[in-house]
């Protein structure tokens, strides 16, 4: 196991600093976007990315481009959904992704605003709808991505974080025991396991408050 880590690590390290970070950015930005989200593993290609960050200046660097390609992300999908947002609804895409999750979404947004754009940054398919939803009423982009900010900064900061810490551990034992790398694949492991069963206490609380008046 120690080999294979040894072979990732050195790998994306091999990568200059500025297009690791720059690709990170780009994947991020796409899974963000509109539709795009549901099929690019953006967060895969940040936790990667994220083991190969070298000091501290590189790991704000790489949280500043995923930051970056998140809101960029985001302004996309909500400015697509105040130019084309009942074409794309009604389209064979928009289709594909049901009806019933659309109306979560607009349930969501004309109910809670604000808070709905920030806790759908964490869901697997309303972060893809509701920022073109909350494109379509009279939210205002000043009030979205205000909001979209402080969400984009927490889900960029665990991700960039956990793969610096990951890479960092493994590095530290690695020298001094053969199985170091289990302390690499914990880490991650332990981190996602939360998020899958974060994302589902947030969907359930996110279909209650969507159902709240």
């Amino acid at each position: 196991m120690n080999d294979i880590l040894n072979w990732l690590i050195d790998t994306v390290q091999s990568v200059s600093p500025l297009l690791r970070n720059l690709l990170a950015g780009l994947a991020i930005m796409c899974e963000t976007s509109l539709f795009i989200g549901l099929i690019i593993p953006g967060d895969t290609v940040v936790l990667v990315a994220s083991t190969g960050v070298v000091d501290i200046l590189d790991f704000f660097f790489l949280l500043g481009a995923v930051l970056l390609g998140s809101l960029l992300g985001e302004t996309l999908g909500f400015f697509l959904g105040r130019l084309f947002g009942p074409r794309i609804r009604q389209s064979k895409l928009g289709q594909r992704l049901g009806e019933k999750n659309w109306q979560l979404a607009d349930r969501f947004v004309e109910r809670r605003g604000g808070v709905a754009v920030a806790i759908s940054r964490f869901l697997p398919v309303l972060h893809s709808l509701v920022p073109v939803v909350a494109g379509m009423t009279t939210m205002r982009y000043r009030v979205f991505i205000s909001w979209t900010v402080a969400a984009c900064a927490v889900w960029a900061s665990a991700y960039v974080s956990v793969g610096y810490l990951a890479r960092s551990a493994y590095e530290q034992i690695a020298g001094q025991l053969k199985w170091g790398g289990l302390a690499f694949v914990a880490i991650i492991l332990i981190f996602m396991i939360i998020v899958h069963f974060g994302k589902q206490r947030l969907e359930i609380a996110a279909e209650k408050m969507a159902e709240e008046k």
